[in-house]
């Protein structure tokens, strides 16, 4: 018995009713979800509105016959696979159209079992094709949970126990901290890593889009829909959606998230009818959730819903001693991108990276590795080429409170910029320093150690 087939769009068009009622109840029976037009144009009205796994296309049909309008869908639509069909094909027709893209050619009467086995072999290989490019995309850059420290393998080990599960997931954690990255991973080990992964940024979509954007919409919804379009929720059926800055939602469209969650179903926008969806959410935020539900701009019941298992994704530094393998992550994916020979840093810039306190994290030292190859000289990257702000011991000159994404970050490296100053000036005799600043020397030690700031002690001068 041929295995069912679950979850895949297959459209229908054929100007022959009666092919189009038989055969699309025999995919059904098959487990596909089937629509149907009757012609080109509506086909390809269908196409934008449904975003279907496949189309199984007429060749003679009223207006726009099959080939033009196998040309308008290899146009839009590249990588959609196109069985043809007709019942007056001939040898150049079929030539004419896989010249065109077209997966297959059948011919009328069609044959049930091989209409059946040639949409297996094109799913199967639009997968694959799908899947190879996915993982040709992660073998270069940041697609990886990085990172060998304590945090980072209790982490590892958090994740390697909540992926396979289908509890939903809650990451906290500051800006540029890699939270997309740790959702991601979640699904790759997921049992649901063949079905799709979709994002979406809360915080960049306008509040009066946000809800067409997740749910969706029917043709005249609103003023400029003049088609039917599958929201968020509908596009990651079967597999994960990925909310990110889920807090920068209003407290309007998170009752209507919540009540998604639910009940696992939604209507979209201008909609009546109620479509099924199974999602797994993975929801993430820079923000206190527990401090946005005192003041009343976060539901306390979508928290506790979101929030089966909480993850945090610590800021780059409280786990300064991986900075080395995010730059050597970083130094092969862009000499690689740039089609130039690997670059390698000094220990002594090493040291600097390992000294910054990041407020922009995993991002902000993407970022000036991405500089550092683009314009440093030879094959070594050298202080000389670490901007300002890292390089020197004290803040940049152009160093303002304003770059740091909070009051907390910008406090911390304030008060780790001046301590690394008073060291300096002090020759790096803690005691000296202490005095000369108010503290007690073993309060300055454990302020040392917390910024990981490296006293080298070749440079102190004896404590007296």
């Amino acid at each position: 018995m041929r295995k069912k087939t679950t979850g895949y769009r297959i459209l229908l068009v054929d100007d022959e009713e009666s092919i189009r009622t038989t055969l699309a109840d025999v995919l059904r029976d098959e487990g596909y979800k089937v629509e149907t037009a009757a012609d080109g144009e509506a086909g390809l009205v269908k196409i934008e509105e449904t975003g279907p796994d496949l189309v199984m296309l007429d060749i003679w049909m009223p207006g726009p016959d099959g080939i033009e309008t196998l040309k308008s869908i290899k146009k839009r639509w590249p990588e959609l696979p196109v069985v043809m069909i007709s019942g007056h094909g001939t040898v150049e027709t079929a030539v004419q159209a896989t010249k065109l893209g077209a997966f297959d050619f059948i011919e009328k009467p069609l044959s049930l079992d091989k209409v059946i086995l040639t949409l297996e072999h094109a799913l199967e290989l639009t997968h694959l094709s799908r899947e190879y490019k996915r993982l040709s995309s992660e073998l270069v850059g940041d697609q990886d949970l990085i990172g060998e420290t304590q945090v980072m393998r209790e982490l590892h080990e958090q994740v390697r126990k909540a992926a396979p599960t289908e509890g939903w997931v809650l990451i906290t954690g500051e800006n540029g901290t890699g939270k997309e990255v740790l959702a991601r991973m979640i699904h790759k080990l997921s049992l649901r890593k063949e079905g799709p992964f979709v994002g979406v940024n809360c915080a960049a979509i306008p509040e009066e889009l946000i809800e067409s954007e997740l749910f969706g919409y029917e043709k005249g919804a609103f003023t400029g829909a003049e088609g039917k379009k599958r929201g968020r929720f509908d596009l990651a059926d079967g597999g994960t959606l990925f909310l990110d800055e889920i807090a920068d939602m209003s407290l309007k469209t998170q009752s209507k998230i919540l009540r998604i969650l639910q009940e696992r179903q939604f209507e979209r926008v201008g909609g009546t009818s109620l479509i099924n969806v199974d999602v797994r959410v993975v929801a993430a935020t820079n923000k206190n959730l527990e401090a946005e539900i005192k003041e009343g701009r976060f539901r306390e019941d979508l928290y506790y819903r979101l929030n089966v298992i909480p993850l945090y994704a610590p800021p780059l530094r409280e786990r300064r001693e991986d900075v080395p393998l995010f730059v050597e992550s970083f130094l092969k994916e862009f000499c690689a991108r740039s089609r130039i020979r690997h670059k390698k840093v000094t220990p002594e810039v090493l040291a600097a990276l390992k000294q910054y306190s990041w407020p922009g994290n995993v991002r902000e030292l993407r970022n000036v590795v991405e500089r550092m190859v683009i314009l440093s000289e030879g094959d070594s990257i050298t202080v000389s080429d670490l901007p300002p702000a890292i390089a020197a011991p004290g803040p940049s000159p152009t160093a303002s409170p304003f770059d740091y994404p909070d009051l907390k970050d910008a406090r911390a490296a304030f008060e780790k910029e001046y301590i690394v100053r008073k060291l300096i000036e002090n020759g790096y005799n803690i005691s000296r320093t202490a005095e000369q600043i108010g503290m007690e020397r073993t309060t300055l030690h454990r302020k040392i150690k917390s910024y990981g700031i490296e006293t080298d002690k070749d440079k102190q001068r004896p404590e007296t």
